[in-house]
């Protein structure tokens, strides 16, 4: 079904930016304020799920107080009137995503990941210490705009929202199976070392161009978490510093509490890493 020409009579569609099973994005502009934003609109199956809904408010509501220069702004969320289609309109990104960049060329930069990881750590730290867990940090949830540069971090709630209810598609668990920490492949309860060890699959894919652990299935994918060895980021590409290496791996530790304490320990350790530095753990 198409998207109507204007969301809240308010929100003017202009374009799709992108689509998953549970959303589309569309450009917009801001008819009252002037500005571009990301409209989201929810897939329409989702709708008939009342328990969903519920749970997709709450958590946009969650979401919306987060205001962090690294944290992707929401800023209205509702049901539009006219169509009675659910949405959420958010700060627009003028630039790729993380998973765009790998398309293109496989692995990033050994400078730019660590950019990119500082300021996810930043944003996330700001989450945790808000009580909200991201649930699903991966690729395609870290934006990079085009003119600052700075890694914001999209989609707070919406795993949250979908992870309490049955909605799942099919070869995949909240989004990609890949990012998912040991404890969330397990069924438990996702907190702030999941969104750790979710970011350093996404570290280690950036510099290495492949995941920690290859596999055809979520029971495979949990088992190889808790019986295989990451392989070492330098035997895959000898430029990286052991120690960035070290601080990544530290990131994938199978037991939560071996990780990181916090993001910001994580940044640090990252930081030092590219140059050739260690921090404690």
């Amino acid at each position: 079904m198409a998207p109507p020409e204007a969301i809240a009579g308010r929100y003017v569609i202009d374009r799709r930016l992108g689509a998953g099973g549970m959303s589309t994005v569309f450009l917009a502009m801001d008819s009252v304020l002037e500005r571009a934003v990301a409209v989201k609109l929810l897939a329409e199956h989702l709708a008939e799920d009342e328990d969903f809904v519920a749970r997709f408010r709450r958590e946009a509501l969650s979401a919306a107080r987060l205001q962090h220069p690294n944290i992707v702004q929401v800023f209205d969320s509702g049901e539009d009137p006219g169509s009675h289609r659910h949405y959420i309109v958010m700060e627009f990104v003028d630039g790729p995503s993380c998973a765009d960049l790998l398309r293109d060329s496989k692995e990033l930069g050994v400078d730019q990941t660590v950019s990119i990881v500082r300021d996810a750590c930043n944003g996330l730290e700001y989450a945790h210490r808000a009580g909200v867990v991201h649930r699903d940090v991966k690729p395609g949830n870290l934006l990079l705009g085009d003119e600052s540069r700075t890694t914001k971090l999209a989609d707070f709630g919406i795993a949250k929202a979908a992870e309490q209810t049955r909605i799942t598609q099919v070869g995949s668990v909240l989004g990609t199976a890949a990012y998912l920490s040991p404890e969330q492949a397990r069924g438990d309860e996702a907190g702030p070392p999941s969104d750790i060890y979710s970011l350093g699959v996404c570290a280690y894919q950036f510099l290495t161009g492949r995941l920690p652990h290859e596999y055809s299935s979520l029971t495979e994918l949990a088992l190889k978490q808790q019986e295989e060895e990451v392989e070492p980021i330098t035997d895959l590409r000898p430029e990286v510093s052991p120690e960035l290496d070290r601080a990544i791996r530290i990131a994938l530790e199978r037991d939560a509490e071996a990780r990181y304490g916090s993001t910001l320990d994580m940044a640090r350790s990252v930081e030092a890493g590219l140059h050739g530095l260690e921090t404690e753990a």
